[in-house]
């Protein structure tokens, strides 16, 4: 069975998908990018404020479907240039304890939506 997950807590999708899907006994989280909720505009600043918008959004969305960051057993993210890694890595690495932490891995690409520098989806595991 397949089930929606959704929050005002994060932006709605600005194209024909969710913004989370239960099945399985897993959260499927679609990429979310730097959007602030509140107002639809993306957040301003640098690659660490788009970051840190993104991970918020991604914890909104698992905290719509009960769960933590604790219960994510995989990430992916894409970044418009590798330069970005360090500084991107940083800001993720607050939300995970390392002995825990999901996979993962990271890919360079040559665009985003709305032509933001990170982009990061997540597959969790709900007990």
């Amino acid at each position: 069975m397949k089930e929606i997950i959704s929050t005002s807590k994060a932006p709605a999708p600005i194209g024909p998908y969710n913004q989370a899907t239960r099945a399985g006994g897993f959260l499927f989280i679609s990429g979310q990018i730097a959007l602030d909720p509140a107002t639809g505009n993306l957040v301003e600043g640098g690659v660490e404020q788009e970051a840190e918008q993104v991970m918020k959004n991604l914890q909104h969305i698992l905290q719509a479907a009960g769960a933590s960051f604790e219960q994510v057993v995989k990430t992916t993210i894409f970044l418009t240039t590798m330069d970005n890694f360090a500084r991107v890595n940083a800001v993720y690495g607050q939300y995970f304890n390392e002995t825990t932490a999901p996979a993962r891995e990271t890919v360079a690409v040559v665009g985003l939506p709305r032509s933001v520098q990170v982009e990061i989806s997540m597959v969790a595991y709900l007990y």
